[in-house]
């Protein structure tokens, strides 16, 4: 019961990741807000979880700081406080053109969600934080935003730039004891990732999947989701700035194909 008594913010809450974090943290005790342009997903996250929970959730597009604002104000006026945010939201964008043939709508597309989406949260739900003296903020970041060949160029670059911004934050705020960090989650079954699945699976090479990471599999969101409520519990009150690969070791070597068999 890490989180009892503690209210959390999850963006990207409808699936994946974010919803293996919901369960998650209201399984430790946590009031949990659920935030998605997915209501649908919102609404059968919410009703997955145990009858005691205390859940609100909102469908909203993140990269709008208006909406964003009145998100994180409403939530305080619903639980009192706010004393964890998890900036999970994201979207891929489905562009892996090279840098000659980019789209600079994806770009602007995938920037808005990724970076401006955790920007906008960040900014409403640290002032609460400031004047509490305490919190704690995750980010989802990617191995993308690590090296390269993990995503497409857009991708990669705005979660290069989550691990920034999460350095960044987390010495704007330290002085009222706010943390900041991130995860990397490196190759994780989730609604995002279905489509590499699918191919993989429809030719028979699911065994393929992962084995490139030095554990030799790929990853499921509740490890993600297990290592997130590690950071943004007490357990790690001495931890900030950090971004922590959850990668089955993928980063930890050159990682070139033929390397590994």
């Amino acid at each position: 019961m890490r989180f009892e008594n503690r209210v959390a913010i999850i963006t990207g809450a409808a699936s994946g990741i974010g919803r293996a974090l919901s369960e998650r943290l209201a399984a430790e005790g946590a009031c949990v807000a659920l935030v998605d342009r997915n209501e649908d997903g919102l609404a059968a996250a919410a009703a997955a979880l145990p009858d005691a929970s205390k859940v609100w959730y909102r469908a909203l597009d993140i990269s709008d700081e208006d909406e964003v604002e009145r998100c994180v104000g409403d939530v305080l006026s619903v639980f009192g406080h706010i004393d964890v945010l998890c900036n999970n939201a994201g979207i891929a964008g489905g562009d892996y053109s090279k840098i000659t043939e980019t789209d600079t709508v994806m770009w602007q597309q995938i920037l808005g969600v990724n970076v401006m989406g955790a920007v906008h949260f960040t900014k409403y739900a640290a002032r609460i934080m400031r004047d509490q003296r305490g919190g704690a903020i995750v980010n989802t970041a990617s191995v993308a935003g690590v090296r390269s060949g993990a995503g497409g160029n857009a991708y990669s670059a705005s979660k290069a730039a989550v691990i920034s911004l999460t350095m960044t934050s987390a010495c704007d705020l330290g002085e009222w004891n706010v943390r900041v960090n991130a995860v990397c989650p490196g190759l994780i079954e989730t609604g995002m990732t279905a489509p590499v699945f699918a191919r993989a699976r429809a030719a028979q090479k699911e065994d393929k999947l992962g084995s490139r990471c030095e554990l030799r599999r790929y990853g499921h969101p509740q490890e993600v989701a297990a290592v997130i409520a590690f950071l943004a519990s007490d357990d790690a009150s001495y931890v900030t700035g950090q971004a922590l690969p959850v990668d089955g070791g993928n980063t930890a070597s050159l990682n070139l194909p033929g390397m590994k068999v």
